[in-house]
C-alpha cells in the first residue's frame, strides 16, 4: 500500500497533532511547526504511494514489476516504470513507514503518563487492524492497515530504547530481508531450470519423473501468476469489471492468501518503522539545514545511481525474476536513501517556506492521511471495477497517471477546507473516538476534552 501497496501505507495520526502554523525563518523551529513539517512529509509519502498502487489498482497484478506483461514493456510506458523503480517504488512506503515510527514516538510519549497508556495504544491498533480486513476485502486488496496494525503491536515494548539500538534492530531486518532475496533469487533460478527442463521433455514425450512432473507443475504455476497469456489476462480482467459480487470475491482470493500469513509484510515494515522510532531520537525533523541538506545530498547520491544500476539490470534482464530477486538485495538500501532524501526535501522546504501555499495543502493532506487514503480506494475501486466504470486492463501504463494527477488535484483542494472547520478528517475522527472510547469534539468551535488531547 502495502504494495504492495503498494504500499501505502497505515495511517500515522500524532495525538500532539494542532492545526497548522506558519513556520518562521527567523526563529527556531516550534513544536508545531516541526509537528506540520511531519504532515507535509506524510501527505508527500501518501501522495507517492498512489503513484505504485494505481498500478495493481487498474491492471493485472503482475504488471507491477513487469510492465511487459500488459504490453508496457516501450516507449513512454517502460520510462515511467523506470522512473518510478528510481524515485518511487518502495520509496514511498519506506518514507510512510518511517514517519509511522515518529507517530509511534510523539503517541506514546504521552501516553507514559496516563494510567490507561498501554490499552489506549493497542486498543488503537486493533481498531486500525479492523479498518484494514474491511478496507482489504472492500476496496483495495494491497491496502498496508492492517499489516501496519500487525507490525504496531510489536513496537510498543521497543520505545524506550535509545537511538543506536533502534538503528541496530531495524539493520538486522534490513540484513535479513537482503539475504532472504538472495536466497530467493537462487532458488528462483533453480526452479526455472528445472522446470524448462521438464516442459522440454515432455515435449519430447518422454514420461517425467515424479520430480520432473512437479517441477513442471512448479514452472507452470510460475508463468501463470508473473506472465500470464491473453486468456488468463481477459479472464482476470472479466472478474475485476464484473458485478459487485464478483469483484469482492477475485479481492478476497487475495486478501485470504495475504492476512493467513501473520506478519506478511513485517520485514519490509518494521525495518523502516524501528529507523522513524530512531529518527524521532536523533532529532532529524529539528536538525539544522546544514544537517537537512547533507542528508538530502547523501540519500540522493547513494539511492538514485544505485536504483537507476538495478533498474537498468532488471530491464536488460527482459524482467527476469531472478534478476528481480537479486537487484532486491540492495532494495532497503536504495529505498532508505531516496526516502530520507525525499524527507529532507520536504522539511527544508517547510523551513523556508517555499512553495508555501502547495506545502501547506500537502500538510493538509497529511493530518488528513487516513481519510485521504480510503478516499483514493473508494475513487480507484468505482473507476476501475465492476463498481462503477469497469476501466480496470484498459488504460495503459502511462494513461493510469492522468488518474493519479486527478485525485490529486482532489486531495489537494478538498483537505485544506474541510480541515478550515474541523479538527481532523472523518476517518481520524473515527479512529480516535474508537481510541478514546469516547465521542471526540470535530469542529474547531467545540472545545476540546483534555481526554482527546
Amino acid at each position: 500500500m502495502l504494495a504492495n501497496s503498494g504500499d501505502t501505507s497505515g495511517m500515522p495520526e500524532p495525538e500532539e497533532l494542532k492545526e497548522a502554523t506558519s513556520p518562521s525563518t527567523a526563529a527556531p523551529t516550534s513544536r508545531a511547526e516541526r509537528i506540520s513539517s511531519i504532515d507535509a512529509v506524510r501527505g508527500f509519502a501518501l501522495l507517492g504511494i498512489l503513484l505504485m498502487n494505481i498500478v495493481p489498482m487498474g491492471l493485472n497484478g503482475a504488471a507491477y514489476d513487469d510492465p511487459t506483461v500488459t504490453g508496457g514493456g516501450t516507449g513512454a510506458n517502460l520510462a515511467i516504470w523506470f522512473v518510478l523503480h528510481v524515485l518511487a517504488e518502495g520509496k514511498m512506503r519506506c518514507l510512510f513507514s518511517l514517519i509511522f515510527g515518529v507517530s509511534v514516538m510523539l503517541f506514546t510519549a504521552r501516553l507514559d503518563e496516563r494510567r490507561d497508556g498501554a490499552d489506549l495504544y493497542f486498543r488503537r491498533s486493533f481498531w486500525m487492524m479492523a479498518f484494514g480486513i474491511v478496507h482489504a476485502y472492500l476496496l483495495w486488496v494491497g491496502e498496508v492497515l492492517y499489516p501496519y496494525a500487525l507490525c504496531s503491536l510489536l513496537l510498543y515494548p521497543f520505545r524506550h530504547l535509545p537511538a543506536k539500538r533502534l538503528i541496530l534492530v531495524a539493520g538486522l531486518f534490513i540484513a535479513g530481508g537482503a539475504v532472504s532475496s538472495v536466497i530467493e533469487g537462487f532458488s528462483q533460478r533453480e526452479m526455472l531450470r528445472d522446470g524448462r527442463a521438464a516442459v522440454a521433455a515432455a515435449q519430447a514425450g518422454r514420461k517425467l519423473t515424479e520430480a520432473e512432473q512437479d517441477a513442471k507443475r512448479a514452472y507452470e504455476d510460475h508463468l501463470k501468476e508473473a506472465r500470464p497469456d491473453a486468456a488468463a489476462l481477459k479472464k482476470d480482467a472479466e472478474e475485476w469489471q464484473g458485478n459487485p459480487l464478483t469483484v469482492i470475491q477475485a479481492r478476497a482470493k487475495i486478501a485470504y492468501q495475504f492476512h493467513r500469513e501473520p506478519y506478511y509484510f513485517g520485514w519490509d515494515v518494521w525495518s523502516m518503522m524501528f529507523l522513524g522510532m530512531a529518527l524521532y531520537r536523533l532529532g532529524l525533523f529539528q536538525a539544522s539545514p546544514g544537517t537537512l541538506l547533507k542528508v538530502l545530498l547523501a540519500g540522493y547520491g547513494i539511492g538514485i545511481p544505485l536504483n537507476a544500476y538495478t533498474g537498468f539490470l532488471i530491464m536488460n534482464s527482459n524482467f527476469d525474476p531472478v534478476m528481480h530477486s537479486w537487484a532486491g538485495s540492495t532494495y532497503d538500501v536504495g529505498r532508505l536513501s531516496v526516502a530520507l532524501g525525499h524527507l529532507s526535501l520536504v522539511v527544508l522546504l517547510w523551513r523556508n517556506q517555499w512553495l508555501s501555499p502547495a506545502l501547506k495543502a500537502l500538510a493538509a493532506v497529511g493530518q488528513t492521511a487516513f481519510s485521504n487514503y480510503l478516499l483514493h480506494s473508494v475513487l480507484t475501486a468505482f473507476i476501475f471495477t465492476g463498481y462503477g466504470f469497469k476501466l480496470y486492463g484498459k488504460l495503459q501504463r502511462i494513461e493510469l497517471y492522468w488518474v493519479v494527477a486527478a485525485m490529486w488535484v482532489i486531495s489537494l483542494i478538498v483537505s485544506p477546507i474541510w480541515l478550515r472547520h474541523y479538527r481532523f478528517g472523518p476517518m481520524e475522527w473515527c479512529w480516535r473516538s474508537l481510541t478514546y472510547w469516547k465521542k471526540q469534539p470535530m469542529r474547531l468551535a467545540a472545545k476540546l476534552e483534555i481526554q482527546g488531547g
